[in-house]
């Protein structure tokens, strides 16, 4: 299937731009050209309800976090909930990289989201992310009340990198080292840091990721080979699966993570967790953030609502 007209746009207008490739960056580099590349990629941030900054605490000091509440929500409802780890391959992004996405998410699914800005490599490597998001996590549940959140109906999700994050965290829930969350949003989520797969060898050049900078990615926040075998780097390699909240998982055709994702999709429904899986045949690794010019971000974000919504009405 050919890309679509609307992502093949936009890796024209990255091409004409003369943007280097992310792996030939340092990390303080690629930081500064992603972030630069928010206001021409994303559409305007939507009015929230409420947009509140807070801080938990971490395994080594604060951990920020950024707590939205859905227009239209009342001041005193107690909100279902999305605690959400962003992309960015360990290395790039934070709570303003996807602020749009998850302003829009808190409006359509007529929740709170708390984003959080776990530690990055190569600054802080694996498993820093981890041990960050799981007291994130951690946090969110034991001060629900005073969120304002509904403890009983709180989800993880996450794109890329924060998919990974979002899924290990549900695992290490699922044996008992907080609530388990009632259901995972993982868009191209990065599952297997052994990036093996026939679709790491498809997706060469010419995109966003490629093999070549999941590799860098990796590289910066994997720093033992055998990390590569721990599930809480490659959650594939988890030994069981059953007993997994519910998952929407979205995986793109013009992804190195593409083949990665279906298997772990594969995976979860064959050890009994009740699974939707979305391929998108005509899209690339990355087209969330870029909601200004690919439609299928905005459609991926409600589908994503209505399938929390219906988890939250169960």
């Amino acid at each position: 299937m050919p890309l679509h007209p609307e992502t093949a746009f936009v890796l024209n207008i990255i091409k004409e731009s003369g943007r280097p490739p992310m792996h030939t960056l340092t990390p303080a580099e690629a930081r500064e050209v992603s972030a630069k590349s928010r206001a021409v990629m994303q559409p305007e941030p939507p009015e929230v309800a409420l947009v509140q900054n807070l801080s938990c605490p971490g395994p080594l000091g604060e951990i920020r976090l950024r707590h939205y509440r859905g227009a239209g929500t009342a001041p005193d409802a107690v909100l279902p909930a999305l605690v959400y780890f962003h992309g960015g391959g360990w290395v790039i992004g934070d709570l303003d990289s996807h602020d749009q996405v998850c302003r829009t998410l808190a409006n359509a699914a007529q929740c709170a989201v708390v984003a959080v800005d776990y530690r990055m490599a190569p600054e802080h490597v694996f498993p820093a992310a981890v041990n960050d998001s799981a007291a994130a996590y951690a946090w969110v549940c034991a001060n629900a009340a005073a969120l304002k959140i509904d403890a009983a109906r709180i989800a993880v999700g996450g794109d890329s990198a924060g998919g990974n994050l979002a899924t290990v965290v549900a695992l290490m829930a699922r044996d008992g080292a907080f609530p388990l969350p009632c259901f995972q949003w993982l868009v191209y989520p990065a599952v297997d840091m052994a990036a093996s797969t026939p679709s790491c060898e498809r997706v060469q050049e010419g995109f966003i990721l490629t093999h070549a900078t999941m590799k860098w990615f990796i590289n910066h926040y994997i720093t033992d080979k055998a990390q590569i075998a721990d599930w809480r780097a490659s959650p594939l390699r988890a030994a069981s699966h059953a007993g997994l909240p519910p998952a929407l998982i979205l995986t793109c055709h013009y992804d190195p993570l593409c083949d990665e994702g279906i298997i772990y999709a594969q995976r979860l429904s064959a050890e009994g967790v009740r699974v939707q899986h979305v391929h998108m045949n005509d899209q690339m690794h990355a087209f969330l953030t870029m909601g200004r010019f690919i439609g299928a971000s905005d459609m991926a974000i409600q589908h994503a609502a209505v399938a929390l919504r219906d988890t939250w009405r169960a």
